[in-house]
């Protein structure tokens, strides 16, 4: 009776034994499959200024005459003066572009402030839009044209939009130097444990934020500066490396 206790125990054992080697197995199984796996997420960034080198300006001549005819006779006038001043300045004829005018009625008022049937004067308002690959010409102008205020011009000058034309081929130049980035962040990170980046999991690339030098804002959608003649351009990349 006791021999048949002593081998049904060390049948228990030796079945115990082979669970834990199982479940060993199992484990380091596991394991490894979670090691091979598992990544690092690491943000890589790449920014480069450049210059403009085109810009569009728009300036607004504004008028005003008791009649109509007179409001658009004045128009008439100082639209040639403004030309030949931008022509003085190196501004081709085929880099002006005259938009339609709009005009519209002003009326008097009533000493109590409301308004009355009768018309004060017409007013008369005039888009000239100015394009050229010299910005700084255009920087200048944009200012200087302030200086026809003496001569009784009422003129709006709007702030220019200053363009880069290479900007589609910086992006993909920022993005491999931004990915770049990343890896060497991760590699630098996993060095410690004498680990390295393997083949890349995932990517995602951030918005472009496209602002003025000095600036620090960003934003979820992108900013896209055209106030500025030199730019900052900003790239970023999220990626997700294999460790190995």
């Amino acid at each position: 009776m006791c021999f048949l206790c002593e081998k049904l125990k060390e049948y228990q054992l030796t079945l115990l034994a082979i669970i834990l080697a199982l479940g060993l197995i199992i484990a380091v199984a596991v394991g490894t499959k979670t090691m091979s796996q598992k990544g690092i997420y690491m943000t890589g960034s790449a920014e480069e200024i450049v210059t403009s080198d085109s810009a569009v300006w728009t300036f607004i001549i504004n008028v005003k005459n008791p009649t109509l005819a007179g409001s658009y006779q004045t128009l008439q006038k100082q639209l040639p003066v403004l030309k030949a001043y931008l022509a003085e300045n190196g501004i081709n004829e085929e880099n002006i572009t005259i938009e339609p005018a709009n005009y519209w009625s002003s009326y008097k008022r009533y000493p109590n402030g409301n308004t009355s049937d009768e018309i004060a004067y017409y007013n008369y308002s005039q888009n000239v839009k100015v394009k050229s690959n010299d910005v700084k010409k255009i920087q200048t102008l944009s200012t200087d044209i302030q200086k026809f205020a003496q001569q009784g011009y009422d003129i709006n000058s709007q702030t220019p939009d200053y363009q880069y034309s290479k900007l589609a081929d910086l992006k993909i130049k920022l993005l491999e130097k931004a990915s770049q980035d990343a890896k060497n962040r991760a590699n630098s990170t996993l060095k410690i444990n004498g680990n390295k980046t393997g083949r890349i999991l995932s990517v995602k690339t951030g918005v472009f934020q496209i602002t003025s030098p000095e600036s620090t804002d960003v934003s979820d959608s992108g900013i896209i500066d055209t106030s500025s003649i030199e730019k900052k351009v900003t790239a970023v990349v999220n990626v997700t490396y294999e460790i190995k």
